[in-house]
């Protein structure tokens, strides 16, 4: 499976919507579709399902606006 498919495989769980697959632009939060609680779970499940540290001081709002935005950082950082 390609990083990008796993990134959004991994969103959608969290999110508990698939629209993350669907419309990879799709703004995360401006359309309620993750809440800071489910931003911390991403975090802990980017950790423990891909193996990339990421600590919440890293997290930038803007920079993880999307699913395509998400990808293109973990892709930095791995």
């Amino acid at each position: 499976m390609e990083f990008r498919d796993e990134v959004l495989d991994l969103l959608a769980e969290v999110a508990e919507n698939n629209v993350v697959k669907e419309n990879p632009d799709v703004e995360l939060f401006e359309e309620g579709i993750i809440d800071s609680f489910q931003t911390v779970g991403l975090l802990l499940e980017i950790q423990n399902k891909l193996d990339i540290e990421v600590s919440i001081m890293d997290f930038d709002r803007d920079e993880w606006a999307t699913p395509n935005k998400i990808v293109a950082v973990l892709e930095e950082l791995r």
